[in-house]
């Protein structure tokens, strides 16, 4: 799997699956779409599906982890973190393979 999610990650994934009281929600889907001043944004949501032959799937943590193909090539290596700080408070993406990004920090180039 190209994507790592840390402990701190996946215990907000889980609170936030646990507080829409939606325990359908198995997984957390991550990919990129177009978009955003850099090129590409990242898309992060919660499904209940994933298709074996387009998607990878792993377990991280007790959270499934789901990526298209597509985006896998531009996500290999990249680590999803949530950071709860006094200036920063929501996940963060650590994308070796991102050779610009926006301010924000929510779109790159690669």
């Amino acid at each position: 799997m190209s994507v790592t999610l840390t402990e701190a990650a996946a215990a907000e994934i889980k609170k936030i699956i646990d507080e829409q009281n939606k325990p359908e929600l198995k997984y957390v889907r991550v990919g990129i779409v177009g978009g955003g001043c850099s090129g590409y944004q990242y898309s992060f949501n919660f499904t209940d599906k994933f298709d074996e032959v387009e998607d990878f799937k792993s377990d991280q943590h007790g959270v499934g982890v789901v990526v298209d193909k597509a985006s896998e090539l531009y996500l290999d290596g990249t680590t999803i973190d949530f950071k709860s700080d006094l200036d920063k408070r929501g996940f963060t993406f650590d994308n070796p393979n991102a050779v610009t990004s926006c301010g924000c920090g929510s779109s790159f180039s690669a």
